[in-house]
């Protein structure tokens, strides 16, 4: 087999891996069948190449197929070796004891956010983001963070992956106005959710930088409107930054991720 058909092959596997995580349940054959470009016969063959694997497990009973073990051993090493969550979390947690409210810990990833930690406030408030969940960027004040300190050919790159869907009145639907808003983030060193994802969740972010002023993470504090006003966060601003760089601090001598 040549190594590009290898690489072709690995990109199906995973590409089959996706879409049965995506279902959130056990899955038939007939429904992946249904939604696949592969035929039959090279869907099947993935499915058991991938069974064989420990990546996939089918249940004769239910004829079904749902996630492996071993993909949750590697999800592990991964989380250990390519999240600063690990490192952060006291951080975190003291951050969100001090200040009463939701903090995240968010990375970019394939130009969307992927939250790593979340720490509620001892009153909860419900909100789309949880560790471990994706959101977009271009409107979530950890996003905008972490793309503001991007350099240029990575941020025009990061920009490209971008929806503008309009979530609420306040989204930013161009990538003009984004960045304008990346400047003055840059400029200042804290970022804002304005109710630009979820209508009453406001928050002020911070990018979390290695000494070279590479983004590594970003950290915010969430709250709603019927507790604060974006002014009211900006309180918190002494709290946000100390608590981002001595993140920084304890992460300099972790191995970043390409």
């Amino acid at each position: 087999m040549s190594r590009q058909a290898g690489i072709g092959t690995v990109g199906k596997a995973l590409e089959v891996l996706d879409r049965v995580a995506a279902v959130g349940r056990p899955v038939r054959f007939s429904e992946l069948l249904a939604k696949s470009s592969h035929p039959k016969a090279t869907l099947y063959r993935l499915l058991q190449t991938l069974v064989s694997q420990g990546m996939l497990v089918y249940d004769d009973q239910r004829q079904t197929y749902s996630l492996g073990i071993r993909l949750v051993r590697l999800a592990h090493a991964a989380w250990r070796q390519s999240s600063i969550a690990p490192i952060a979390r006291p951080f975190v947690k003291a951050l969100a004891e001090t200040v009463g409210e939701t903090v995240h810990l968010a990375q970019l990833d394939s130009g969307q956010v992927l939250y790593v930690e979340k720490r509620n406030a001892a009153d909860p408030i419900d909100m789309f983001s949880q560790a471990g969940k994706v959101g977009p960027a271009y409107c979530t004040g950890v996003g905008k963070a972490l793309m503001a300190f991007l350099g240029a050919a990575e941020l025009d790159d990061v920009l490209k992956k971008q929806s503008f869907y309009r979530f609420t009145p306040a989204t930013l639907t161009s990538e003009e106005a984004l960045r304008a808003d990346l400047a003055r983030i840059r400029e200042d060193g804290i970022a804002f959710d304005r109710e630009e994802h979820e209508p009453g969740i406001i928050c002020i972010a911070a990018p979390i930088l290695s000494s070279k002023g590479r983004p590594v993470g970003a950290l915010s504090v969430t709250t709603s409107t019927r507790r604060k006003s974006v002014e009211d966060l900006t309180e918190l601003r002494p709290a946000l930054l100390g608590t981002a760089a001595r993140i920084a601090a304890a992460v300099e001598d972790w191995q970043f991720p390409a």
